[in-house]
């Protein structure tokens, strides 16, 4: 009697053992990263004083990065909002770049051009020369985990750009667009880690 209950235990630890690890890989397998979205190029040809030009053709680069290493990202069309500086009151250009599929670990460079408002973006300079843009990006995400994809999770990411008397951005380095309440994919997670630890504390009040 004592070993048949010794070996009811043992199947008992041992089946919330295996349940344990199968919740710790289906939540790893499910946890998602957004992507890294980056201004990496900017240039207001119609900003050079040197140029003396009304072109308001609005040049930029976007880089986008995903960090995951098993889960690739379908992006949907990708916004891109140029504002003035600080409140946003004013539209300088939009520009939308084409969607794509970006695989484990990948990088992608998207160069894109749009059409300016010069009347807004020389009002949005200051004295000399040098001026500060809002960028606001926003797009719908799939992130294909083995064969399937998950539902479209929303980005919407932003930052500030200075650009020098020449219409070029300042900074040499690409600059990061920060969250602004972009969803995470965690509640599947925490619903299934609820659900395990109920069975489990379920069947240790059984035995």
């Amino acid at each position: 009697m004592a070993n048949t209950e010794g070996g009811c235990c043992r199947c008992c630890c041992s089946f919330i053992f295996t349940l344990g690890l199968t919740a710790l890989f289906m939540w790893l397998s499910l946890r998602t990263s957004n992507p890294k979205c980056y201004i990496q190029d900017l240039y207001l040809p119609s900003l050079n004083r040197t140029l003396n030009t009304t072109d308001p053709t609005l040049n930029f680069t976007l880089r986008l990065e995903n960090p995951n290493k098993d889960k690739g990202i379908k992006y949907a069309p990708v916004n891109v909002t140029f504002y003035d500086f600080p409140n946003r009151s004013h539209v300088i250009g939009f520009g939308q770049v084409p969607g794509f599929y970006q695989g484990h670990k990948k990088k992608a460079t998207k160069p894109w051009n749009t059409t300016a408002s010069t009347a807004v973006a020389l009002k949005a300079v200051f004295e000399n020369g040098t001026g500060v843009f809002r960028v606001d990006l926003e797009t719908a995400v799939k992130f294909k985990i083995m064969f399937w994809y998950t539902k479209k999770h929303r980005i919407r990411v932003g930052g500030e750009v200075m650009v020098n008397a020449s219409g070029i951005k300042v900074d040499h380095k690409k600059i990061r667009l920060k969250s602004m309440a972009s969803p995470k994919m965690g509640s599947f997670c925490v619903v299934l880690g609820a659900l395990v630890n109920l069975l489990v504390f379920s069947l240790l009040n059984l035995w």
